[in-house]
């Protein structure tokens, strides 16, 4: 007979609290809402994407026998017949930086319940955004002219503008999509929306202020995907 007074113990104490945690009578997600969740697993899927578009970049970049254009020289704009190389870009980069400041205070505010402040710098990201992708379309416009299509570019191999267009395209139209859901998220924080538990779109609840803060999640990704384009195009 075994001795009541020995204690046994798990020779596995962080096993049992894994297997627990992890079992599917469980949540994964213990603290995060479904809001959250939902996003972070949207954001890892849209990652998979662009780094599937970036890779196939490289991989062409590396492999093409032609010489691939001088983004210096591709990228550049006169000024008052001055040559500046990648200008153009610079700004657009300060631009969409500087909107991921003005979403964070957004953000700040939004979970001190200050409708104003959370309305302005909102409408403020959604300008930079906007701002950004005017500053695209000129881009493309400028390329466009300049004989660059997605079979052919006039400085050298013809992948350039298929994939140039491709990575860049997909990004601008993340950016635009932000850009209105910013405008349909400010104008309800602004009407009060989120105090009042009026009924709509992700209003059906009293007190959905998060979504404000699931809003800027967006926001960063896609700051942080345009990081990786500004360096592997504009800077390789």
């Amino acid at each position: 007979m075994s001795d009541p007074a020995v204690t046994h113990t798990d020779p596995q104490p962080g096993l049992t609290g894994f297997v627990s945690d992890w079992s599917s009578d469980k949540t994964a997600f213990k603290t995060a809402s479904w809001g959250k969740a939902m996003i972070w697993i949207f954001l890892l899927s849209d990652t998979f994407i662009f780094s599937c578009f970036l890779i196939a970049y490289m991989t062409v970049r590396m492999s093409t026998t032609e010489p691939w254009p001088n983004p210096s020289e591709v990228f550049a704009l006169e000024i008052g017949g001055v040559h500046m190389p990648l200008i153009l870009i610079a700004i657009m980069t300060f631009v969409l930086i500087s909107s991921s400041g003005t979403m964070a205070m957004a953000v700040n505010f939004g979970y001190r319940r200050d409708r104003v402040k959370t309305t302005v710098l909102m409408l403020l990201t959604a300008a930079l955004g906007a701002t950004f992708v005017g500053m695209q379309a000129f881009e493309w416009t400028k390329l466009i002219s300049e004989g660059v299509r997605p079979w052919e570019n006039p400085w050298g191999a013809p992948q350039f503008g298929s994939v140039f267009f491709m990575v860049t395209g997909f990004h601008g139209t993340h950016v635009t999509i932000g850009v209105i859901f910013l405008l349909l998220m400010a104008r309800k924080v602004w009407r009060g929306d989120f105090d009042t538990g009026k009924k709509g779109f992700f209003t059906s609840r009293k007190g959905r202020w998060e979504i404000v803060e699931i809003t800027g999640l967006y926001w960063h990704f896609v700051d942080l995907v345009w990081v990786f384009i500004f360096a592997l195009f504009y800077l390789w």
